[in-house]
């Protein structure tokens, strides 16, 4: 609890460290904010190319608001996963990037980290409101769900952030986490249905039965997944129209709780340490 107020008392310098990397990141750009939608874009076009048209993933139309764009069925799932691989690489690095000032200042290092959640949710935020726009032009009825949505936003930002403490403080004592991070995210993406349908995944999981003669399946492994539950929260509220199923409201609810407790003990217990490490 002390720690806890500890972290309060620093909210100002938090949203002054996020402040400072909303302004520098775009800082003398001639397109500013817009280019935060450049790399999702990039991203949306490529997958587009290789799994709506190549490769035919055809995902389910909506279910109840008949949606059927592959286009923006992939954002609904790409926009969370930039996100949460955003916050996670910065936060990853931001102990590191400010050495210097760990070392002559004192103050509590746990703005650092968690000032990366403040500046990537600004972005996402922006693009966030760009999708529903787009949705709603599409035929979708996403005001209803606007609430539900930001909800959805709160829990995954906490995820993210429990899950960057944590990098945050392994990349001071092994400075291979960011280059082997970088290769776990990758893989990540792929073992996360945004790219392809779930219904996928379920149907392997049906014809292979259990792996290796354990009741083990391949649907089961990716349920230990998280990002594969929270990307279909924002695929039921965006897309579908729909209230997602209440067990996975609580998966994501238990994974952000779970990673933000262990994120803070383990920055707790090294905190003290991180001006000799680094």
């Amino acid at each position: 609890m002390k720690y806890l107020q500890e972290v309060w008392g620093s909210r100002e310098l938090l949203l002054n460290l996020t402040s400072r990397e909303v302004r520098g990141k775009y800082k003398r750009t001639i397109f500013g904010q817009l280019w935060s939608l450049a790399n999702p874009l990039a991203l949306m076009l490529i997958y587009s190319l290789v799994f709506g048209v190549l490769f035919k993933s055809n995902p389910l139309p909506g279910d109840p608001s008949g949606l059927d764009v592959f286009a923006l069925w992939l954002l609904c799932g790409l926009l969370p996963w930039t996100f949460f691989s955003a916050v996670v690489s910065t936060a990853a690095s931001s102990l590191v990037g400010n050495a210097n000032l760990i070392q002559k200042v004192s103050f509590s290092r746990i703005v650092l980290p968690l000032s990366t959640v403040g500046s990537s949710a600004y972005n996402w935020g922006f693009e966030m409101v760009v999708l529903l726009v787009a949705v709603s032009i599409a035929g979708g009825f996403v005001l209803p769900w606007i609430p539900l949505l930001i909800v959805a936003m709160i829990l995954l930002a906490i995820f993210a952030a429990g899950v960057g403490l944590i990098f945050s403080i392994a990349n001071v004592y092994f400075r291979d986490t960011q280059y082997l991070l970088g290769i776990v995210l990758q893989l990540w993406i792929y073992l996360t249905p945004i790219i392809y349908p779930i219904q996928l995944v379920e149907a392997a999981s049906h014809t292979h039965g259990g792996l290796l003669g354990t009741p083990v399946t391949i649907l089961g492994l990716y349920d230990l997944n998280p990002m594969v539950h929270f990307v279909a929260l924002f695929r039921e509220l965006i897309y579908d129209n729909r209230w997602p199923d209440g067990v996975e409201w609580l998966i994501c609810l238990c994974w952000a709780l779970g990673a933000l407790v262990i994120g803070m003990i383990v920055f707790r217990k090294n905190e003290p340490n991180l001006a000799e490490a680094l």
